[in-house]
């Protein structure tokens, strides 16, 4: 899912309000146990399906309801925000840093091992990805760290073929002739000279995929090959509720739209750190 939104330097407010969205997610998150008025797993029969506030039927103790095993929703919600960042950024750095470190490699030495990875690269970009993250979550099992160990594997071939196209260039560059005339190793020349001019394309891409990530986290526990229950995910809430739509829609509805909020804000923002750190982009 990409959003894309005209010149956003033009709309400074759409970026800020999706950095404060951003922001509220992040302080829920690390705050959840402090913010949270019920535990995010604590059940009570006598309290399911409570409507929320502004419906008829509402409890005061449970503001956007209950779900059909009585656990409270905005409790449920706000520790899914830390598991979805948690999950976002954990596998991020497992696809980024492998992905850059394989397309360094790739594109600074060339040959052979650059063939090699690049075919694995091709291989795994002409696969479906859901199918795949799938197939791979109910081969390891239903858990947290599987999950982010599974987003991770899958992704780092996006991060590949942009950072080695990047380092094709800059290892033509007068710098590194230099560096390798001073006698520096191709590891030390990697670290020290190329990867900080591959920077700025490693956080792009970690920010156009960080909405991404949110969603295919939410799409396997939705399956039940995510998160396993009874921790409090986004996907896993909108599968207790499916069935429940018709009298109960909030039970979905609910961590839909926070699901939906989530992907937004870190989509708008990676179009416009995209527009910030891209030289081409900036002079549009």
């Amino acid at each position: 899912m990409s959003i894309r939104v005209g010149k956003l330097k033009q709309f400074p407010v759409i970026p800020a309000v999706a950095g404060a969205l951003l922001f509220l997610m992040i302080v829920l998150a690390v705050f959840a146990p402090l913010i949270a008025p019920h535990s995010s797993t604590e059940a009570s029969i006598k309290d399911k399906l409570l409507p929320p506030f502004w419906m008829e039927g509402a409890s005061r103790d449970h503001p956007l309801g209950t779900d059909l095993y009585g656990r409270d929703i905005m409790s449920r919600l706000i520790f899914g925000t830390r598991v979805a960042l948690s999950v976002s950024f954990l596998a991020l750095m497992v696809s980024g840093i492998l992905g850059t470190v394989l397309g360094m490699m790739a594109g600074y030495y060339g040959g052979r091992l650059d063939m090699l990875l690049m075919r694995i690269v091709d291989i795994a970009l002409s696969m479906p990805l859901i199918l795949m993250a799938v197939v791979l979550a109910v081969v390891l099992g239903p858990s947290y760290a599987n999950t982010i160990l599974v987003i991770g594997l899958l992704l780092w071939p996006k991060y590949a073929r942009q950072i080695r196209g990047e380092v094709l260039g800059i290892k033509e560059q007068d710098f590194v002739a230099l560096a390798r005339v001073a006698g520096c190793s191709g590891l030390r020349i990697m670290w020290r000279h190329i990867f900080p001019n591959v920077l700025p394309t490693f956080l792009v891409i970690l920010t156009l995929q960080a909405g991404y990530v949110i969603l295919l986290e939410g799409s396997l526990s939705f399956l039940g090959v995510g998160i396993p229950p009874p921790t409090a995910a986004w996907g896993a809430m909108v599968a207790d509720g499916r069935g429940l739509l018709a009298t109960a829609w909030w039970v979905s509805m609910l961590p839909g739209i926070a699901i939906l909020l989530a992907v937004l804000s870190l989509n708008l923002l990676g179009d416009y750190v995209r527009d910030r750190l891209d030289p081409r982009l900036r002079q549009i």
